[in-house]
């Protein structure tokens, strides 16, 4: 299990309510053509954090790069406007966090760490999910 932040392109405030909308929708199809469980999305306007589940064999590499490249490519045509916002093609910016969800920063924590981000910046919980067993 693992935490990831991914921040947007030039730190731009692009997330919208409607665009998270369609981030969860998109998230639920990519985990079921893939071995990728999102346990809870939220997100502030300029960044998103995923507490994600996967099989041992895939990398955290592997599961970033294929949360991101799909996700940029599914906004960038279902969401036209927010291209406009970016410039450069670029959703994602290159960089990203990820921690392994563990003894002392267990599913709970990070949970609440998540939940906790952005008070001031109005964050929204955007989905959760029951935790699976691969």
């Amino acid at each position: 299990m693992y935490h990831l932040v991914f921040p947007l392109k030039y730190r731009k405030n692009v997330i919208t309510e409607d665009s998270g909308q369609t981030l969860i929708s998109i998230c639920k199809e990519l985990s079921e053509r893939y071995e990728i469980e999102f346990i809870e999305i939220g997100h502030e306007s300029n960044h998103v954090h995923f507490l994600v589940q996967s099989v041992p064999k895939m990398a955290v590499s592997e599961i970033v790069r294929t949360i991101k490249s799909i996700t940029a490519r599914e906004l960038f045509r279902l969401h036209p406007e927010i291209k406009s916002m970016l410039w450069g093609g670029n959703f994602w910016s290159s960089g990203f966090y990820a921690n392994t969800v563990g003894l002392y920063a267990g599913k709970e924590v990070i949970r609440k760490y998540v939940e906790n981000q952005g008070k001031e910046d109005k964050y929204q919980k955007i989905h959760s999910n029951q935790l699976k067993l691969f």
